[in-house]
């Protein structure tokens, strides 16, 4: 059995690495790192990755390359999502990365990645009621509802922060019209998903991982994403007023915000309208955060 293992997810705005050893039954972290790709900039939306974009991920597999080897890793797992399937040229920068590292990694589709995600999300902590899960990528959102044991929908639309920020941010603060704009476009895109909503009754929301880190980080400073305590509780008065604020704020205010890293001080904008909207179709008004999601998903399903 291989008991040192790694794991890629290859993300639209960002890179992530876990290694770690599973021997014991339980995952023993060794490594964990991010590094900001923005696979999708300068191409998301005509379906390519552009040069610059190619290169900044060779460069990030290129250092994992080096933990890899560095904590003598026996199996790796690597997975591709949203850009990469979505990329006219995905295949060709897979292939240049196998041959560049010599890591070989698969791409999902987006109910696969639901499914990796929720698997994630219930090692973090027991879902104990019809819950709704959501993880906000750049290239895609994958919606989970689940109960405490069975999942009830699970879907992937195209409407990651990287594409809603590159179809409807224009302004600086965002203006009003956009908003509209950008809500009567999640009207029409997730019409099956308010549907479901009304027929489960989810009443907690499960923010997985990313931008809800961010949001974590302002209820309590200091707060930090940690294999060890993968759960945080949300007060829904101070997450509403935390949307608000980085819905109403410019680019130099977020800039200028340390809770916000720099891979996020845009796409926040539209990841919090997302938000906004969800949580106005759904009535619900409890907010947990999950700080595991898809790698961690592919990390327990290893156990099993």
């Amino acid at each position: 059995m291989d008991t040192r293992v790694a794991v890629l997810d290859l993300g639209t705005n960002t890179f992530h690495l876990l290694i770690a050893d599973i021997a014991a039954g339980t995952p023993q972290i060794l490594y964990t790192g991010t590094i900001a790709v923005k696979l999708g900039e300068g191409g998301i939306t005509d379906g390519t990755i552009s040069h610059e974009a190619c290169r900044r991920g060779l460069g990030a597999l290129s250092e994992f390359r080096k933990q890899i080897d560095y904590h003598q890793v026996t199996r790796i797992t690597g997975v591709a999502t949203s850009a990469i399937r979505s990329a006219s040229n995905g295949a060709d920068f897979l292939a240049r990365v196998k041959s560049g590292t010599g890591i070989e990694v698969k791409t999902i589709d987006g109910e696969q990645e639901a499914l990796l995600i929720y698997e994630g999300v219930r090692n973090a902590f027991r879902l104990e009621q019809n819950s709704l899960i959501i993880d906000i990528g750049g290239g895609s959102v994958e919606f989970i509802i689940c109960s405490s044991d069975t999942i009830l929908l699970k879907r992937s639309y195209p409407i990651g922060a990287a594409r809603l920020m590159d179809q409807f941010h224009h302004s600086d603060p965002i203006t009003i019209h956009d908003i509209s704009r950008l809500t009567a476009y999640l009207d029409s895109t997730l019409f099956e998903l308010k549907q479901q909503l009304e027929i489960h009754r989810p009443t907690v929301i499960v923010g997985a991982a990313g931008a809800f880190e961010t949001f974590a980080v302002f209820q309590e400073p200091g707060f930090k994403a940690s294999f060890s305590k993968p759960g945080f509780d949300f007060d829904y008065r101070q997450f509403g007023s935390i949307i608000d604020m980085i819905i109403n704020s410019s680019h130099a205010e977020r800039t200028n915000m340390p809770q916000i890293i720099p891979v996020r001080v845009d796409m926040i904008v539209v990841a919090a309208i997302l938000i906004s909207y969800i949580l106005e179709i759904s009535g619900i008004k409890v907010l947990k955060l999950s700080t595991y999601s898809l790698k961690e998903g592919i990390l327990f399903g290893m156990l099993k």
